[in-house]
């Protein structure tokens, strides 16, 4: 399994520190699990394959464009600081 962690600030909170952990056993496209932190709390999720696959329809983008933009924004971290925001709510 393959694991990574980066440091967040969300434009909802630009003050706030969140840290955001991205697992994944083959690659992103076949689903994932998220965790989220504050240092504080912590939130875990997980992403279907087919989940991925009905937001890359519904975005009207082929998924395997969607997967690239999704490692983009939350695995690559430092590389794609200040092209992708986070809002928490």
């Amino acid at each position: 399994m393959e694991k990574t962690l980066n440091r967040i600030h969300p434009v909802s909170d630009p003050e706030a520190t969140y840290f955001l952990q991205v697992s994944w056993e083959k690659d992103l496209g076949t689903g994932f699990g998220i965790l989220l932190s504050d240092g504080q709390s912590s939130w875990t999720g997980t992403v279907s394959e087919a989940e991925i696959s009905r937001e890359a329809a519904d975005m009207e983008m082929n998924k395997e464009k969607y997967v690239e933009e999704l490692k983009k924004a939350l695995v690559t971290g430092e590389e794609s600081a200040g092209k992708y925001n986070f809002v928490i709510s």
